[in-house]
């Protein structure tokens, strides 16, 4: 889980911006994290938990789950009943397209949407960004996160 700022990405013609990083760090509060997993030893669970306890509103996506740190689970995106802010994804590139795709279709589409550390789609990223959506890629936001605090 880490990653450095404004590292470039695998995503032809995408490049993360600190500045970008920074503003969805500072202003966008709720936090989707599709592909959360139940498991407390898993990547997804720990940033979701780190991101709960830094004043996050955490919103798990997981079909396969009613309540994921204490929080009503998602079976998808679309089930969420109120605006998100950030999409957090941890979920195989293969998938990606098909959920950008869900993402853009959102009644309220988020303000971002974040592809976590080792989630890379250049298509997705395409699709996400031609809708307007803000899009941070192969970055980790705790990582991220922990780095804006420290001031670095």
């Amino acid at each position: 889980m880490n990653g450095s700022e404004g590292e470039a990405c695998e995503a032809p013609g995408h490049q993360n911006s600190s500045e970008l990083i920074k503003k969805i760090l500072r202003n966008y509060k709720t936090v989707a994290v599709v592909g959360i997993s139940r498991k407390p030893d898993r990547d997804s669970y720990r940033v979701a938990a780190y991101l709960k306890e830094h004043g996050f509103r955490v919103l798990p996506v997981n079909p396969a789950a009613e309540e994921i740190l204490g929080e009503q689970c998602y079976p998808r995106l679309g089930d969420i009943p109120f605006p998100i802010d950030v999409v957090d994804v941890f979920r195989k590139p293969s998938a990606l397209s098909e959920l950008a795709d869900e993402i853009i279709s959102m009644n309220t589409p988020p303000k971002a949407v974040w592809f976590q550390l080792g989630v890379i789609n250049a298509e997705a990223v395409q699709k996400v960004s031609d809708a307007g959506i803000e899009v941070v890629q192969n970055l980790c936001i705790k990582v991220e996160h922990a780095r804006l605090r420290a001031g670095v």
